[in-house]
């Protein structure tokens, strides 16, 4: 999600004529994009602006802006601890940054924190990748997850219409991009906002129909989604995974933790038991999909046994990939305030632990990919070997192999998986033997 608002930020500063430096110390403009979803994202963000701000004293031209989910949640307090800042800037106001900055350059000091209606932003992004792209189609969240801070900065709920969504994949499929990732912060809620339904009572826009509207775009081979919220998966839409070819196998559903008390403390709305029903029923359809998700450990009042049940889960569904975190205590949040914090040794110790478990699952889940052929969309050279590319598998597997990345950038190419590990492949490309003619 900060990616895309950072690739759309930058698109606006291209526009408005700046060009982009490696080098902070080089730049007239800084903006610091920021996240706040665990604590040590958030100090990082200090030491970069206390650097800064130093400069600011010999160089006064110097235009340093803090946005996203830091700026939104410490607004006006932010300028007070560091006042050298020009502009703050909270996650909905990315596509008014030119509008802001001008405002700068007339000599204001901004905080941009109200809440605003996000309207389509017509600028372009400055893409990272020439061969993926992320799309927004839902901004903000309604849930109200005890320990997560990002309804608070992010705002309610607001999808983009089926149309204006269309368009943009649309035109990067013209672009040549390859590949789009759906983005929302809980993507299942998309449509709820948007007018209109059937007489049944079911919603005309929902993610999946959003998926069979976008999937004929010309030039787009592969599309991905993230992230889904359990409690709103539904079989309709693994049906529409299985069914549409270019939607990929490969399903990002956070559960955060595999005990029930804590789920029903951390106000998630389902049961670890719902949880393995979602993942047994897109294994009956897709028995290959990938499945990755995210964990914290550590919650307010997390017994032992209660751990144990996460590690349990996680023992017995095997995932591809699991992000996992200690508990960090957000502002504004309702988990922040309980008794029953537990000690960062008891934290890290739990984190480790399940790490450790994580790392042996995931080996052994790649173990089905040796000396299988996969299809591989190539999107960079590999920075460790340049004799190598690198791209992923439609399960999202970052896979190496031998080739020329002026060739092949962008392509998809067979390659025969000959080495496994617990999160990447390295293999061969399949050479295409032309027709011989007699």
């Amino acid at each position: 999600m900060n990616k895309a608002d950072s690739e759309r930020m930058a698109g606006i500063l291209e526009d408005m004529g700046f060009e982009w430096t490696e080098d902070p110390n080089q730049a007239d403009v800084i903006l610091y994009n920021t996240c706040t979803i665990r604590d040590n994202a958030e100090q990082k963000v200090y030491s970069y602006l206390g650097r800064q701000a130093k400069r600011k004293h010999e160089q006064p031209d110097l235009t340093l802006i803090v946005a996203g989910c830091v700026a939104q949640q410490e607004g006006e307090a932010l300028l007070r601890r560091v006042p050298e800042l020009d502009l703050v800037m909270g996650p909905q106001h990315a596509n008014r940054l030119k509008d802001l900055l001008e405002s700068v350059f007339e000599g204001n000091q901004v905080v941009a924190t109200e809440e605003v209606h996000i309207f389509e932003d017509i600028t372009q992004p400055r893409r990272d990748s020439q061969v993926t792209a992320w799309v927004n189609i839902i901004y903000g969240c309604n849930e109200r997850c005890t320990y997560c801070v990002v309804p608070n900065v992010r705002g309610v709920e607001q999808s983009r219409t089926p149309e204006s969504i269309r368009a943009e994949i649309e035109q990067l499929g013209k672009q040549g991009y390859k590949e789009i990732t759906l983005l929302g912060q809980n993507i299942d809620a998309y449509g709820r906002d948007l007018p209109g339904s059937t007489p049944e009572g079911r919603h005309l826009h929902t993610l999946t129909d959003l998926l069979y509207y976008v999937h004929d775009v010309p030039g787009i081979e592969r599309i991905r989604f993230a992230t889904s919220h359990p409690r709103y998966f539904t079989e309709r839409l693994i049906k529409a995974c299985a069914e549409l070819p270019k939607v990929c196998e490969h399903f990002h559903i956070p559960f955060q933790s595999g005990d029930n008390e804590l789920l029903k403390a951390m106000s998630r709305g389902y049961t670890h038991e719902k949880y393995r029903r979602i993942i047994d029923t897109i294994r009956r359809y897709m028995p290959d999909a990938s499945i990755s998700a995210d964990a914290i450990v550590g919650f307010p009042g997390e017994t032992e046994a209660q751990f144990e049940n996460t590690l349990k889960l996680v023992e017995d569904i095997g995932f591809d990939l699991l992000n996992t975190a200690a508990y960090s205590p957000r502002p504004g949040t309702p988990a922040a305030l309980w008794d029953h914090q537990l000690s960062e040794e008891v934290k890290s110790d739990r984190l480790q632990r399940l790490n450790h478990l994580v790392n042996i699952k995931a080996a052994e889940r790649s173990q089905r990919y040796l000396g299988r052929t996969e299809k591989v969309l190539v999107e960079d050279q590999n920075s460790k070997d340049k004799t190598q590319v690198m791209g992923r598998t439609g399960g999202n597997r970052l896979t190496f192999f031998t080739g020329d990345i002026h060739q092949l950038k962008g392509q998809i190419v067979e390659v025969k998986i000959t080495e496994v590990r617990a999160f990447s492949l390295t293999g061969e490309a399949v050479e295409v033997r032309q027709p011989v003619t007699v």
